[in-house]
């Protein structure tokens, strides 16, 4: 099982769980449907569409709504503090969610408690509240962009909005920014950073860049990274290794952005749609 948690900015939503599938533009999960915008719904959306080209069974999703009051965060941390253990999922990857660190070291200890812990994946909040409780290196791949790669090199910083200033002039040095993130154990053991140039680390190591295609009107489109975030877990639950499944993920969400050809009013949801299409390319070679 995957298994993809996070927040929906959307106040009256429930916490909502079990198997997520496609309807038009929407995901549906537990008979309720979410609009696909970006964030958690884009990534969930995502990987309904490579699991089901690839024959793989759907997503388990587990969101609900907060808009900052923490509510829906802390619905999800105590399914997954409470339900992980009996529901066994393979991967599991926690997107938006409000950090709060010692909720979230009661889902790791159930982590712990399993006689096979899942693969754990975190982007944006998930992996502020990860770093912030000196969790990372619990988590098998991080997905930072370029300001959270920053943040994760600031080894005095506990949330984004405090990295230190000189780290963020630093982004045009990724090398430094990995190794200090590495050095701080703010990482985890795979790395892929979003950007103009996407990076592949590993271990500290920066072993693979994807520069191409360069498609420059993709970069104001808003949820572009939540596609990367789901392409890598799919992949991972796919049986990829977790290098494999970041190259696949740059890839893809570049031949799949040259497929929309986007203008800066472009939504997320027109590019997902040729997710199908840019997953055979990209498998097969013909990029």
């Amino acid at each position: 099982m995957l298994l993809l948690a996070g927040t929906i900015p959307d106040r009256d939503l429930p916490l909502l769980t079990g198997k997520a599938r496609l309807t038009g533009d929407k995901i549906v999960i537990d008979g309720r449907s979410v609009d696909i915008d970006r964030g958690t719904a884009a990534m969930i959306s995502v990987v309904c569409h490579i699991t089901q080209a690839m024959g793989l069974d759907a997503p388990y999703g587990v969101v609900a709504g907060d808009i900052g009051s923490r509510e829906g965060s802390v619905k999800i941390y105590e399914f997954l503090a409470e339900n992980l253990p009996s529901l066994r999922p393979d991967t599991v990857t926690i997107h938006y969610i409000m950090p709060d660190i010692s909720r979230n070291k009661k889902v790791l200890a159930a982590v712990d408690s399993m006689a096979h812990p899942p693969v754990l994946l975190a982007d944006a909040g998930g992996m502020y509240v990860a770093k912030a409780g000196g969790d990372a290196r619990k988590y098998q791949l991080f997905t930072p962009d370029l300001g959270e790669a920053a943040f994760l090199a600031d080894e005095k910083a506990a949330h984004p909005t405090y990295t230190r200033g000189f780290m963020f002039h630093m982004e045009e040095d990724v090398p430094e920014l990995v190794k200090k993130a590495y050095k701080f154990k703010n990482a985890a053991t795979t790395m892929f950073i979003k950007g103009k140039t996407d990076y592949i680390c590993q271990d500290g190591n920066i072993i693979e860049r994807i520069d191409s295609p360069n498609i420059e009107t993709l970069e104001p489109v808003g949820g572009t990274g939540d596609m990367v975030t789901g392409t890598i877990s799919a992949m991972i639950y796919a049986g990829k290794d977790h290098v494999d499944a970041c190259t696949i993920a740059g890839r893809l969400n570049r031949v799949a952005g040259k497929l929309a050809n986007p203008t800066p009013a472009t939504q997320v949801s027109e590019i997902i749609r040729h997710i199908p299409a840019a997953l055979e390319k990209v498998l097969s070679g013909h990029v």
